[in-house]
């Protein structure tokens, strides 16, 4: 059995390496954070024309035809030059939920564009309300009301995926985000090179993803494919902050010796190097189980999710808290990777929220294997 990425697939990612450290250095990301813009525009041209954004979109939708796998490696070098564009929410998650759910006329409709990254979707899910199986926004008579907060890149993007409900019916909602009856305002971000907004919508002209409403279980899946591959990113970001850490405490000399010699400081680098191997552990297995639509999916996509956003927080916190008083200051690269990874770890639900689905999914899985 191969755990590894093939020999293309590495070479996919030795490219995406290549190209971002040249047109995505961590600058790029500071000049977003600094600016009024939510998102790098030449960036994203640049990885549209790459064809990154239809790499799991099939040929006949205008898109390259690779699969989840290639998908999780571009994911990984994507974190791992923290890129300041729409990526994640467009394509984790506004793709995903087409591939997943939609007719062949929407197929048609959005994908093509979504792969030439002519249009910029989002997934709006969460409302501030908190956490609830069951969506108060509602969709009536091709009308769609309610409240989404926080919706990531929601300000920049041309569509939504918006979880609605028709009665007691639950589904997926695609609403045009120029449209009458929607209002969005940009909203105080953690991170301000990935955005985020509010948007209310008042009788906004919708439809339903699909012929008909989804489903929860549809939802579950679409969140748990976009969890593993916000598993990658966030990996590749903490890949990135443990090797900045490391090389300037190698470089850093107090005493005579170099800081990373010392007992304490070894301690902590081991400490967060097992973290992202464990976190890196649990992404194979998540894109396994993605790529292969395996029934595992479901747990291995928690376990992917925590894993990753704990070691990405503690590098976060690692690498601010190693480079000493430096480490704390705007003008070192710390605080953008500690800002992504808090940012990270808040959409599609904390680590908290993963940590019990993962227990009730093992817990089902239990009970299920007792009763055969």
């Amino acid at each position: 059995m191969n755990f590894d990425f093939s020999d293309d697939q590495k070479l996919l990612r030795k490219t995406a390496r290549e190209f971002l450290s040249e047109h995505a250095p961590l600058t790029l990301c500071r000049a977003v954070l600094e600016s009024d813009a939510s998102y790098s525009d030449t960036l994203w041209k640049s990885t549209a024309e790459l064809g990154w954004q239809g790499t799991s979109i099939p040929e006949e939708h205008g898109g390259a035809g690779f699969g989840h796998l290639e998908m999780a490696a571009l994911a990984e070098e994507i974190g791992y030059a923290l890129t300041p564009i729409p990526f994640s929410s467009s394509v984790y998650l506004a793709t995903e939920a087409l591939l997943l759910a939609g007719t062949e006329k929407q197929k048609q409709a959005y994908l093509p564009r979504l792969a030439s990254g002519e249009l910029i979707g989002t997934f709006a899910q969460a409302e501030q309300a908190g956490e609830s199986a069951t969506p108060a926004t509602t969709l009536s008579q091709k009308a769609l009301t309610g409240n989404k907060l926080p919706v990531p890149d929601g300000d920049v993007a041309h569509f939504a995926v918006v979880s609605a409900k028709s009665g007691k019916n639950v589904g997926l909602a695609l609403v045009d985000l120029a449209a009458n009856g929607v209002a969005r305002r940009k909203i105080r971000s953690i991170d301000p090179s990935r955005s985020l907004a509010a948007i209310d919508f008042d009788g906004a002209a919708a439809q339903w993803l699909g012929d008909a409403p989804c489903g929860a279980e549809t939802i579950r899946q679409l969140i748990d494919r976009a969890a593993v591959l916000y598993a990658f990113e966030q990996l590749g970001g903490a890949t990135r902050a443990f090797e900045i850490t490391r090389e300037f405490t190698l470089g850093r000399y107090a005493f005579g010796r170099p800081v990373a010699s010392f007992q304490a400081i070894k301690h902590r680098l081991a400490d967060l190097y097992v973290e992202i191997e464990l976190a890196r552990s649990n992404s194979y297995y998540g894109a396994w189980a993605l790529a292969n639509n395996a029934p595992e999916l479901g747990v291995s996509a928690c376990g992917a999710r925590v894993s990753a956003s704990d070691a990405f927080e503690l590098a976060g916190k690692e690498i601010v808290q190693l480079h000493g008083g430096v480490g704390f200051t705007w003008e070192y690269d710390c605080h953008l990777f500690y800002r992504r990874a808090k940012w990270m770890s808040a959409i599609l639900g904390n680590p908290n929220i993963w940590r019990d689905r993962l227990i009730e999914r093992l817990q089902a899985g239990n009970d299920v294997g007792r009763r055969a």
